[in-house]
């Protein structure tokens, strides 16, 4: 009786197993996170440059503001870039965007006679307005984004062309830097940069380089730095933290699944299309508040630089994963590169086989982490 008494105590105190549930390894775990392969490309890419360039001065403040510079352009708009080729869609024009962008801020205050404010507005609007219209086109055709948005590519660079030479008689509209200097809600907005007095704090106790007349060597934080940190951390909260985020990775899993458990397809992708063209537009005008001008050739190819940095990433080209974190490690990778080959001896052309060769290394590890992490399962 006493061994079965033992018995029944033994059966009641095991607990029961779910052998759906299983501990997952720290390898495997890390394997999952997309942006992997990004952090690991950026942690290459510092080791190299502070081999070669480490006492170049590349690395000093003033050295790290200009590529951080170069980096947040970039980063601006890979961040609409991978929420866009998370839900599977492709956008083409962006490049063309900036540019267009960019001359509609700077016609109308030079031309026209429009209030700066106004034609910031405008250009913004537009800009949107434009990303609905491809997003539109995209879910209502059933066409690959990548046909649409690659004639918008042709359509808003002629329009930026045919608009820049008709106005201004060149291809470069120039003078509008004055503009913003007299605007001064958009110059604090757009223009110049920012936190100086953190930079004064921080030169006043010799923790950062003086300049002979005992000001700090870097003024303030560039704006555009600013603005990549907030789209950065906004649209990494809504892909991990909300319904929206949910619908994105759903939608680019498997749209027709995601259309048939309640899920706004239509809505999504065009409120992704539109968040891409207003990242392009915002490029546009923080490029014209630093450079003074507009010019019909600006954004040549970003487009592609958007896309090679979010591939870097992460995210997969069929979508249904990514990282908004691993576009900017990408972006990351890119400003380095670029102005950290002027650094070092190596010749600039480089550059360009630089990012063709990262984007086939990016797509191999991808699809080797993505092959093992299936394997596993």
């Amino acid at each position: 009786m006493s061994a079965i008494n033992q018995s029944v105590t033994n059966m009641t105190d095991t607990k029961p197993t779910d052998e759906r549930v299983r501990k997952l390894s720290p390898w495997r775990i890390l394997l999952d996170r997309p942006e992997l392969g990004s952090i690991a490309g950026t942690v290459l890419v510092f080791a190299f440059f502070g081999v070669f360039a480490g006492g170049s001065g590349m690395f000093a403040l003033d050295g790290i503001i200009n590529w951080a510079q170069v980096a947040g352009y970039l980063g601006i708009i890979a961040v609409g870039a991978c929420l866009l080729m998370i839900a599977g869609e492709f956008d083409l024009s962006m490049g063309s965007m900036i540019g267009f962008a960019g001359v509609m801020v700077a016609i109308p205050p030079m031309y026209l006679g429009w209030p700066l404010w106004a034609a910031v507005i405008f250009a913004f609007v537009g800009s949107m307005a434009l990303g609905a219209l491809n997003g539109y086109l995209v879910v209502r055709t059933k066409l690959p984004s990548f046909i649409v948005t690659l004639a918008f590519m042709f359509i808003l660079r002629g329009l930026t062309l045919v608009l820049s030479t008709s106005f201004a008689n060149s291809t470069i509209v120039s003078g509008i830097g004055d503009k913003f200097t007299d605007d001064p809600v958009i110059s604090a907005v757009f223009q110049g940069t920012t936190f100086h007095w953190l930079f004064n704090g921080l030169a006043s106790m010799d923790l950062i380089t003086k300049l002979p007349s005992g000001e700090p060597v870097v003024g303030g934080l560039p704006k555009v730095l600013v603005w990549w940190i907030v789209m950065a951390l906004a649209a990494g909260f809504v892909l991990a933290r909300t319904r929206f985020g949910n619908w994105i990775y759903t939608v680019g899993g498997d749209s027709n699944a995601a259309k048939n458990v309640g899920v706004p397809v239509r809505r999504v992708k065009i409120s992704l299309f539109v968040l891409t063209a207003f990242c392009a537009c915002l490029f546009g005008v923080l490029q014209v508040a630093d450079v003074g001008s507009a010019a019909a050739d600006r954004g040549l190819q970003k487009e592609f630089e958007a896309i090679i940095a979010v591939v870097i990433g992460g995210t997969l080209l069929t979508g249904g994963f990514g990282s908004v974190i691993g576009a900017c490690f990408g972006a990351l990778i890119f400003g380095v590169v670029q102005i950290g080959i002027s650094y070092t001896n190596i010749d600039s052309d480089w550059y360009r086989v630089f990012l063709g060769g990262m984007l086939l290394l990016a797509v191999l590890f991808n699809h080797y982490i993505r092959s093992r992490a299936a394997a596993t399962k």
